[in-house]
């Protein structure tokens, strides 16, 4: 007698939700796996491990698929759509984060993919905290068609909204290319990892088609690229792991939103500390270099200064340290390259860099050694004035504790620019120095003493002899001491122990602006 067959048993639904996330935490299968690590990047998993708090990640969404049924998609279905969403702790604080799976549509945005994103920055922004993306995606899922764009749109209005109220900070890991780009170009921070992310609006082929150049991914728009030439990018990291150590690094120095002050740390670095060899440190002739980072590290807790932004006009230099323990945005003169001059690259930078201080309450220091705006039709055509602007306009809107330090020159209107104390900054130093004059001696001897000088026997005495009563008249703190322009002339020397004073004097600064929608930018 033939024996009955056993009923099937069917899969307990523990069963089936055991299955899809361990399919979601295979992302598009090994061999992609393979193929990612073999290109020299993480997975989009092991991103978030790597930055995140050991065992801190919680996963929203783990198990979403995509709605399209065209073009053969209805039998690709990948737990998760492409994207991991959800949010973790740094040094103990909560983030959200997403990251891209290049191994799943090569990352491509679909509907579902979009909407995993905006969610989770929706609810960033309704407990206040920092949202950080993983960037590493072809683009929008073609198959998708409308509704793919309509995904980033959604995207980019999240980011425009969130602006200013957490921080947001994007990791370019791959490609970003297209409408991509905009989302972390509204973001406060990019971090780009060399020779495997690229970020650009039309590709090389395209290029070479509609205009006959022919350039390089890595060239049109690698890490370096986006660094040193468009400052589309903040930090150029040596790999994903670097990438990843920045975030960490930055986020320790910003608060989680725009109602709370900047983490503090306690310091070993004495806050009454005083250092001599600042004494000595600006040369005696105003045309001799040195590196304002020498200044800002002999001052700043421990002598670190987490420079931004640093390949991108290097005459500016701009960055977070902490004096005291608290957090502090630093902008600084570069003497040491162009003198120091502001140009079209260099006020945008410090623009920003201000406005983002302004945004998230971070003091603003100031070292001032600057002597004028860069002259030539260049630096006109291409829009100085409107440039330029933006720093002044920054400094001015910003109101944050301020406080600046005048170390040698400060002429013309770059001084007013600097956040000097006619646009609402709060002490103003200066040290002895200091030179603050509508232009430097020896060019206003030319325009002063032009007839005296034509008419002289010996031009070479008479330009020398002016050139020094003008130094002795205007090349010093003094006058615009007295005139209350600059609070204190102070010893080098003391400058720690002055600036941390200064802002502890300032730590319930509360400053306001005119009741108005928003300013209007020079943009």
């Amino acid at each position: 007698m033939a024996s009955k067959q056993q009923p099937k048993q069917s899969k307990s639904r523990l069963d089936v939700l055991r299955e899809r996330s361990l399919q979601a935490e295979q992302g598009g299968g090994t061999a992609r796996v393979e193929k990612q690590h073999g290109a020299g990047k993480m997975t989009a998993r092991e991103r978030i491990e790597f930055l995140l708090d050991e065992g801190s990640f919680e996963e929203f969404d783990k198990l979403v698929v995509h709605r399209s049924r065209d073009f053969g998609l209805d039998k690709q279905l990948y737990p998760g759509d492409g994207v991991i969403t959800g949010h973790g702790l740094i040094d103990g604080r909560n983030v959200f984060v997403f990251a891209q799976d290049f191994t799943v549509f090569g990352g491509s945005l679909s509907e579902t993919h979009a909407e995993k994103i905006c969610k989770v920055m929706d609810l960033a922004m309704k407990v206040g905290a920092p949202i950080i993306g993983l960037n590493d995606s072809g683009g929008a899922r073609i198959q998708e068609g409308v509704v793919s764009l309509g995904g980033y749109a959604d995207i980019f209005l999240r980011n425009t909204l969130a602006s200013g109220v957490v921080p947001q900070i994007s990791c370019i890991m791959g490609p970003c290319a297209g409408g991509a780009v905009y989302s972390p170009a509204i973001t406060d921070f990019n971090i780009m990892v060399k020779d495997t992310s690229y970020m650009f609006i039309t590709g090389p082929d395209v290029i070479k088609t509609v205009t006959h150049e022919e350039v390089t991914k890595e060239a049109l728009g690698g890490a370096i690229t986006h660094n040193s030439v468009s400052g589309v990018a903040h930090f150029a990291a040596d790999s994903d792991e670097h990438a990843l150590r920045i975030v960490r690094e930055l986020f320790s120095f910003i608060p989680s939103n725009n109602l709370e002050d900047p983490p503090r740390v306690e310091v070993s670095d004495p806050v009454d500390r005083i250092e001599p060899k600042l004494n000595d440190i600006v040369p005696e002739a105003s045309n001799q270099p040195y590196d304002i980072r020498d200044v800002v590290n002999a001052i700043v807790d421990d002598g670190y200064f987490f420079e931004v932004q640093q390949m991108l006009a290097p005459n500016i230099c701009v960055g977070f340290a902490r004096l005291g323990g608290r957090s502090v945005g630093i902008v600084a003169n570069q003497p040491a390259f162009l003198a120091g001059v502001l140009d079209i690259a260099a006020s945008v930078k410090g623009a920003r860099f201000v406005r983002f201080c302004d945004c998230f309450n971070i003091p603003l220091i100031t070292f001032e050694d600057v002597p004028g705006f860069l002259p030539g039709v260049s630096q006109e055509h291409g829009g100085i004035i409107t440039h330029g602007a933006k720093l002044l306009y920054a400094f001015a809107e910003a109101t944050v504790p301020k406080v600046t330090v005048i170390t040698r020159k400060a002429y013309g209107g770059a001084y007013c620019v600097m956040a000097s104390k006619h646009i609402r900054t709060d002490v103003n130093f200066a040290w002895p120095s200091a030179e603050i004059a509508v232009m430097g001696a020896e060019g206003a001897v030319g325009i002063l003493y032009r007839r005296e000088l034509n008419d002289a026997q010996d031009k070479e005495s008479v330009r020398n002899s002016r050139i020094l009563e003008l130094q002795d008249k205007f090349a010093n703190p003094y006058i615009a001491a007295e005139r209350g322009f600059v609070d204190e002339v102070i010893e080098p020397a003391q400058t720690r122990p002055k600036l941390i004073r200064a802002l502890s004097l300032l730590e319930n600064k509360r400053d306001t602006n005119p009741p108005k929608k928003h300013g209007n930018i020079p943009l």
